[in-house]
Formats: structure tokens, C-alpha cells, sequence
């Protein structure tokens, strides 16, 4: 960074290289100094170009929460832009949502370590009579998630933003490009109010710093409210297409997202949560930032041709240009990461929840497995051969009430030679809602199609025996706490 910019606030951003995180990134950059942390090694390495010299780029793990709190050192604010929908890892076991959750959960904390003024996380908009279910939960797990520690949480609440490179956007000019008629569920008549890149990256902007506005949840929208029928005739017009809408009351979940799948060029990955999301009205409840946003927010049908080539086709996403890139160095770093949610027993903590996996496992595994602590050191051997299949050892420095750490050093199942350390962790979550399992890291010695086929499949079936079991110790209390 150049010794001018030293005096001007310093924000970290997480997330910076997506579609929004890109815009917020040069948003942001000519009033601020910007840590920009990257999950990416393959990004990390790209030099920044020699006129954002406030820019410095850090690669961070975002799974582990001290590599996040040494990544946020220097930092003022922070900005919160991540998901985990793409692949962090060649073999990744979990559900988006327990990723996300313990994504958010290790930001949180870090900030707070980092004594951080300010979290702006922005979000989607949450529809106030659908279930709290699927995509939807997920947005209020990470919102509160990232509120739940001492640093002040802002959150945006938007809906379909429009921009160049957006995932949902492209969804929706594809479809119009490549269906001469469409047949539309009944979920078409959804209402949206979907906002301008600019509008959201204003936004943020204005929200950024102002103690008035922490703790504050904002939804926030363009001036157009319509239902995702009328979306697709307006992009038709703007395409200058002759498309043919067919309205049919039928739900057809399944035939629309094989419909999206194949036509609106969105990764598989990603088609289940944005088909959820569109089922339901979202639109912007009134609050003083949308008052402020509106007299100058684009529209539609603007923000839409801003997002497009001459020729109608929509720009690409800025992390495009690397993912070949990235793929590779997944495929060839070849380590498993898996994270599930367990149920958590009425006054148990993270230790409480090691502690009876230690002892519940062996029980599982008879007679084949045997489990002994020698020390800090645990060894999960088998029967009757005194094999050594895992060796792990307990990290006392990064162990709290809220999280157990392990770390896996040995054992015939475990690849010594690979040069990233295998980790084990049980953590708390929701303010003691639930528990969280997770492997990070992980590299087998089996080969891998061996391991897809064997370990990794023995290891789910290990941590659903283990949440059922878990789920028992609840059941079991209930009864005594509820009796008068």
C-alpha cells in the first residue's frame, strides 16, 4: 500500500472476487485500504494491477478461525460476501447450509478477536411468510451467525442483483435466449423486486462505517416490484427475442430445475438453492436506506443492459478467468473436506461432545475398532492386529469450550507424505442449537476412487451413527426437565 493511503480506513473483504465482490472491491478502493482475503492460492498469486496499490491481497483459510483472525490484523471493518456453494476441496461431504454456517461462525469469532468496528454482510431478502426452510434458513443462520459475537453486524437484504456476471441474472438471460417458449410454474407469479450492482455496492457504501447503522438489518430493492414473468418479458424486450410464456398452475419443481440446468447455464451445485429461492414473494419492506437508495437507483431494465454484450449474451463472471485454474489445483491437491450437523444435548459444550465421540466410537466399531488416549494423543486401532488406523493428536492452544481441535498425524488410513495436515474438529453452534462435525484437509491413502468408495462412505455412516446417538442423550433428558 502506498504511504498516502496509510490514514484512510482499512476494510477487509471476504468474497472479493465474485461478481458483487468485485464491484464492491473497486467501489471501495479509492476511499479505503482493502485487505482482500482469498480462499484461493491461485488468486492470492495474481498481482494486483499497479493503480489499486490500497489493495493487498491475503490468502486465508476461512475454515480455520485463527488463519482468519491473522488475515483481518489491521483491519477497521470487514465485509462479508462468502458462500461455499463452489468446491473448496476435491471431495466435499455436506450441505451447503453447515458449510455456510461454519464459515460465518469462524468470521464472527475472528472479528471479535480483531476487535473489528463493523461486519457488513450482504444477504438475500428474507420473504416474511415462507417457511423457514432450505435457502431461506440458511440466509437467517448466517445473518445471525455473524451478529452472534461483539462486533456489530450490518445486513443487506437484496434480491435478484443485477450486474455483469451475476448467477442468477445469466439464468435468467439464457433462459430468454435459448427458449423460444417457455411453460411457467405456478412460482412465476412470484413477486421480486430485484436491484442494480451500482445500487448494492451505493449501499454499502453508505452503510459502511456509520455507528447509527450497526446492528441494523436493511432490505433493499431497485424501483421495479414484478413477478419473475413479467422479469422474463422485460428481458426479452431489452434482447429484442420473441418469446412465447405459457402459464400453468403446476408446481414442476423437478422439471424446472432440469430446465435450468440445462438451458440457463448455472453450475449443478447451484441450481437447487436459486430455484428455491425464487419460489416465494420477496419484496422490500420500507426502512431509511431504501428511502435514501431510491431517487437514484437504476433500473431494471438499465441495470439489465449494463449486464450484457452487443449481442445479448451476458458478460462473464469475474472469477471465471481463473477456474480452470482453481479446479486443477483442487483436483491435484486431492484432500477431503466434510462437515455435518449433529444435534446438541442440553448443557454440553464442544469438550462434552469429543468426549462422548471418544468413548461412543469403539462401541460402534466393536469389535474391529478399538479407540485409546495416550495423552493429547489419540490412536483408533484394529482389532486384534493393533494396526494403527488413525493417530490424532488434541490441540490444547486452539481448544475452547466452543470448539475441539484435532489434528490428524498418523495412522495407515491417513497419507503422512501429503504435505496439508489433516484436522478434526467439534464445535458448537446457533448459540448452542447444534454441533458441527468437521474434517478439513483431510488427504486419504487410499487411492481416490478406493476411498470415494470405502472411507468416505464409512465416515458419513460413523457421523449419522453418531448424531442419532447424540440425539438419544437429548431424548432422554427431555423428559425429567419437562416434568413439574
Amino acid at each position: 500500500m502506498s504511504a498516502s493511503s496509510h490514514a484512510r480506513p482499512t476494510v477487509a473483504l471476504a468474497g472479493a472476487t465474485g461478481f458483487v465482490g468485485t464491484a464492491v472491491r473497486e467501489a471501495l478502493a479509492d476511499a479505503y485500504n482493502l485487505i482482500v482475503l482469498t480462499r484461493s492460492p491461485v488468486r492470492a498469486e495474481v498481482q494486483a494491477p499497479s493503480d489499486e496499490s490500497a489493495i493487498e491481497w491475503r490468502h486465508c483459510d476461512l475454515f480455520s478461525p485463527q488463519a482468519i483472525a491473522e488475515a483481518l490484523s489491521g483491519a477497521d471493518y470487514a465485509i462479508y460476501l462468502v458462500h461455499s456453494l463452489l468446491p473448496s476441496a476435491r471431495l466435499s461431504q455436506g450441505t451447503a447450509a453447515d458449510f455456510d454456517l461454519l464459515l460465518a461462525d469462524n468470521f464472527a469469532r475472528a472479528a471479535e478477536t480483531k476487535d473489528l468496528a463493523q461486519i457488513v454482510y450482504v444477504g438475500g431478502l428474507i420473504p416474511e411468510d415462507a417457511p423457514r426452510t432450505g435457502s431461506l434458513a440458511r440466509r437467517i443462520e448466517i445473518e445471525e451467525t455473524l451478529g452472534s459475537c461483539q462486533t456489530p453486524l450490518t445486513a443487506l437484504r437484496a434480491g435478484l442483483i443485477v450486474g455483469p456476471g451475476g448467477t442468477r441474472l445469466r439464468m435468467v438471460i439464457n433462459l430468454v435466449r435459448r427458449l423460444p417458449v417457455m411453460v411457467l410454474p405456478g412460482w412465476a407469479q412470484a413477486t421480486t423486486q430485484p436491484v442494480a450492482l451500482s445500487d448494492v455496492t451505493r449501499a454499502l457504501r453508505h452503510v459502511l462505517g456509520r455507528p447509527e447503522m450497526y446492528g441494523e438489518q436493511y432490505d433493499i430493492g431497485g424501483p421495479d416490484v414484478m413477478s419473475y414473468r413479467t422479469m422474463l418479458e422485460r428481458t426479452a424486450d431489452v434482447l429484442d427475442k420473441q418469446r412465447y410464456l405459457i402459464d400453468t398452475p403446476v408446481d414442476l419443481a423437478p422439471i424446472s430445475k432440469l430446465w435450468v440446468r440445462l438451458f440457463g447455464g448455472v453450475p449443478q451445485a447451484l441450481v437447487n438453492p436459486i430455484v428455491e429461492s425464487l419460489r416465494h414473494d420477496a419484496v422490500v419492506r420500507d426502512n431509511p436506506l431504501q428511502d435514501w437508495l431510491q431517487p437514484d437507483a437504476l433500473s431494471f431494465d438499465d441495470a439489465l443492459r449494463q449486464s450484457v454484450d452487443e449481442r445479448g449474451r451476458p458478460l462473464a463472471n469475474p472469477r471465471s478467468d481463473l477456474r480452470d485454474e482453481e479446479d486443477r489445483y483442487i483436483r491435484e491437491r486431492s484432500v477431503v473436506r466434510s462437515v455435518q450437523r449433529l444435534p446438541l444435548p442440553t448443557d454440553f459444550d464442544a469438550y462434552d461432545v469429543a468426549r462422548e465421540y471418544m468413548e461412543w466410537l469403539p462401541r460402534f466399531g466393536w469389535p474391529a475398532l478399538d479407540c485409546h488416549v495416550e495423552g493429547d494423543v489419540v490412536h483408533f486401532d484394529l482389532r486384534p492386529f493393533g494396526l494403527t488406523m488413525l493417530q490424532l493428536v488434541y490441540d490444547r492452544d486452539q481448544s475452547e469450550d466452543w470448539r475441539q481441535l484435532f489434528y490428524v498425524t498418523g495412522g495407515w488410513l491417513s497419507d503422512s507424505a501429503h504435505p496439508s495436515q489433516g484436522r478434526l474438529e467439534f464445535r458448537t453452534a446457533l448459540d448452542g442449537q447444534c454441533a458441527l462435525a468437521a474434517v478439513h484437509d483431510f488427504a486419504p491413502t487410499l487411492p481416490w476412487y478406493v476411498y470415494n468408495a470405502t472411507q468416505a462412505i464409512a465416515h458419513l455412516g460413523v457421523m449419522h451413527g453418531f448424531g442419532r446417538y447424540l440425539g438419544t442423550i437429548t431424548a432422554d433428558r427431555q423428559p425429567s426437565e419437562a416434568a413439574p
